[in-house]
């Protein structure tokens, strides 16, 4: 039996319609991270509304502590997804197999060493971001929880990653749903019943995200094709974790470092006060839906791209990329539009009261557009990555989105305005200094040497 055609699941990108796998492909998956967004929407939301405006900047500010862990771990599975792509492009199936369990048993490991690392550094990094006293407990407290039931998290992003490299973005989609209902029930559950505040935020929290890792490995172990996972064969294959980590280990640093500059960018953001932190909150929790569209095709070019450099068809694979960009350019203006339009009414959404509404409006109108910019980076760097080429998006994104910003922030707040807009457009600015370094990158890129296998 061909192991290939077997999993009615997976998808063969290197054949067939370009545009159908693209969108078949990330529907699922935008659908999926959206679900996602909206049940970490629901966390913010419910704490806004039914408990108190410090435990909404307590939970909305900590995002930058949660992304550096989450981020270091998710460059180890890209590189994982880009492997197991590439074997399965090249219908290596006895290397897709070693890669899979190889991975997941990674994964666990590195779930409890972040784990562990996580709640040690708590207090230093709330002290880093220069946090409020009447935030610290409720910070921290959050902090605690999430970071000791963070294995939940990897186990699933990581089998939702195996499942992607070969194609199948609808199952993670399905899990995702689970969660976020799950999340959405818990929440009210523990909040409004219960009266356990951020406590009951986080614990829901964490038992959706483990509930969506049962459901994954289940899959796994049920699965009929090449990835399906076997206790008999779950062992660590030296080899292949070298070059998982090769890809990974600076996908992963990128990741994690820019993450974590966030924390520095937090800090200038905290130095204005609870208002405007809470303002910024409602901003991100926004500016994370309308990436949805063009993270989840540049995480569809690095698939695309990583079957189709495995069967050495460079050509087909560079089409992939310009429809992707095509693609996430006209769904990301879908959504700016109206956020725009209607900015205040959304703020109001997440905390109505005014100071908040206005600082939020401020920052949703003044840097959406300049998600134009976004797209181009995100979609060119993941075809880079698809390509098992890392390092590359790593220097680029380190270079804009932390040196370039870190170095914007200290002079904008220092020596010329130390005011919210003015301090906060080193965002915007850093997705513009990135799109030209990843522009120039991606068309001079030798694809010709790119196949790791």
């Amino acid at each position: 039996m061909n192991p290939r055609t077997s999993g009615k699941h997976s998808v063969d990108m290197t054949s067939g319609s370009i545009l159908r796998h693209l969108i078949l492909f990330s529907i699922p998956l935008l659908a999926g991270n959206l679900f996602q967004q909206l049940y970490n929407m629901v966390d913010t939301w419910v704490v806004g509304n039914f408990v108190s405006n410090e435990a909404f900047s307590a939970v909305g500010s900590i995002t930058p502590i949660i992304n550096t862990m989450i981020s270091l771990f998710l460059g180890f599975a890209s590189g994982a997804g880009v492997v197991i792509s590439q074997y399965y492009g090249a219908k290596q199936y006895d290397g897709v197999k070693k890669a899979v369990h190889t991975s997941v048993l990674t994964s666990v490991f590195l779930g409890i060493t972040l784990s562990l690392i996580g709640l040690f550094l708590i207090p230093y990094l709330l002290r880093l971001m220069n946090t409020p006293a009447e935030v610290i407990p409720e910070s921290t407290m959050y902090l605690r929880i999430y970071f000791a039931g963070l294995l939940g998290l990897t186990i699933y992003n990581m089998g939702a990653g195996i499942l992607r490299a070969v194609g199948d973005s609808v199952r993670p989609f399905y899990y995702l749903v689970v969660c976020a209902l799950l999340n959405t029930v818990l929440d009210l559950l523990f909040v409004i019943k219960f009266g356990m505040g951020v406590k009951g935020v986080a614990l829901a929290t964490v038992l959706s995200q483990f509930v969506s890792a049962v459901l994954v490995v289940f899959a796994l172990f049920r699965s009929e094709s090449s990835i399906k996972l076997n206790l008999n064969l779950m062992k660590i294959d030296k080899s292949l974790l070298a070059k998982i980590s090769k890809l990974g280990f600076p996908t992963a640093l990128q990741l994690g470092i820019t993450a974590f500059s966030n924390v520095f960018v937090q800090g200038y953001i905290n130095a204005f006060g609870a208002d405007c932190m809470s303002g910024y909150t409602a901003y991100n929790k926004i500016d994370q839906l309308i990436i949805l569209p063009l993270h989840s095709l540049a995480i569809a070019s690095t698939t695309f791209v990583g079957q189709n450099l495995g069967a050495s068809d460079i050509s087909r694979a560079k089409k992939g990329v310009n429809i992707a960009l095509f693609l996430s350019m006209i769904s990301s203006l879908a959504l700016m539009v109206p956020v725009v339009l209607f900015a205040p009414q959304v703020v109001a959404f997440f905390n109505a009261k005014a100071q908040v509404v206005t600082f939020g409006t401020q920052f949703l109108r003044t840097f959406t557009p300049f998600f134009l910019f976004a797209c181009v980076n995100q979609i060119y760097m993941g075809a880079l990555r698809g390509a098992g080429n890392s390092r590359t998006p790593m220097f680029i994104t380190l270079g804009s989105f932390v040196l370039f910003r870190q170095i914007y922030l200290f002079v904008m707040s220092n020596y010329i305005i130390n005011e919210p807009i003015p301090v906060a457009f080193g965002y915007p600015m850093g997705w513009i200094v990135c799109t030209i370094i990843a522009t120039i990158c991606y068309r001079r890129y030798d694809f010709m040497k790119s196949k790791i296998i």
